[in-house]
């Protein structure tokens, strides 16, 4: 068992500012309509497939996990859900339509899954006896290379970063230089990992860790927390801010990558209460928004042009 981790690199001048991307995509909201309360959409490859999962996770609406390709209707929602598990949510999918999530049994115990296409779906926990109770072990991205990356809880409540290369039944820990309670949220074909982190000040910020250990702080000007959720072969980072705290806290989406800054994007649905969780190669973002209604709508951005 090994252990990844990287050397700080300083922010660029255009990450002192954050431009308004939202009027450069087209969104639209996709819900699998045996739950139109709650959906969420975490994942997206290359050809436009999406990984999902509808059911607050609250009485009589369990997390029930699922694929799909919204251009061919509800016809086209695919469930996906560990065998006997009392929830499943389905959060990442590579370009081979391999996915990766997490599943909760009887007990409330969360487990990793991966799924390689065409085999049964595989349960997998990082191999610790310093677990919480319940257990809380997911995985939440997976990439060409079929490593997967997620976290742990232990038994104080921190969590742990890892990564497992499902070929080799290896894993290693993802560790951020000077953080605690690191979740490793996003992996890419170059092995680079986005997530977030506590850092030394008690806040929360999120961090690019790239395979050459280059590491990249990800802190958006002006909020009160920053988490990197998804990433994709161009080292572009999708995520959400929040801005405030308590009853006034906002929750944004953003896009970031090396040398180009922090973007806004809110679903015009979702203002303040957006959140981006996955991006593919050609830029399309999915992610979630609360609607005026108290919804959580499953978000599809395209862009614009």
């Amino acid at each position: 068992m090994g252990g990844l981790a990287g050397a700080a690199t300083a922010a660029s001048a255009a990450d002192t500012q954050v431009t308004d991307a939202s009027p450069n995509f087209v969104f639209h909201t996709v819900n699998d309509n045996r739950d139109n309360t709650f959906n969420q959409l975490l994942g997206i490859n290359n050809s436009g497939t999406i990984a999902g999962y509808f059911g607050s996770g609250e009485k009589g609406h369990p997390n029930m996990g699922y694929v799909v390709r919204p251009q061919y209707g509800q016809g086209n929602f695919t469930n996906e859900n560990f065998p006997g598990a009392a929830q499943t949510q389905v959060i990442g999918i590579n370009n081979n339509g391999d996915t990766a999530g997490f599943w909760v049994d009887g007990k409330g115990a969360n487990h990793g899954f991966y799924g390689l296409k065409g085999h049964p779906l595989k349960s997998v926990d990082f191999p610790t006896n310093d677990n919480a109770k319940p257990k809380v072990d997911q995985l939440l991205a997976i990439n060409d290379h079929d490593q997967a990356v997620g976290f742990y809880t232990d038994a104080r409540g921190t969590n742990h970063g890892w990564s497992y290369d499902i070929a080799r039944h290896q894993f290693k820990t993802v560790n951020v230089p000077g953080d605690t309670n690191v979740t490793a949220a996003g992996i890419n074909n170059e092995h680079d990992i986005a997530g977030f982190a506590d850092n030394g000040g008690g806040t929360t910020e999120g961090f690019l860790l790239r395979s050459d250990h280059k590491l990249y702080r990800l802190n958006v000007p002006g909020s009160s927390a920053t988490m990197a959720f998804g990433v994709n072969d161009g080292d572009e980072v999708v995520g959400a801010y929040t801005v405030g705290t308590g009853d006034n806290a906002e929750s944004h989406g953003f896009i970031w990558s090396p040398g180009f800054g922090y973007q806004n994007v809110d679903d015009p649905n979702g203002v303040g209460a957006t959140t981006l969780n996955g991006v593919n190669d050609r830029g399309t973002i999915v992610g979630f928004y609360t609607d005026s209604a108290g919804n959580t709508d499953g978000l599809l951005a395209k862009a614009a042009n």
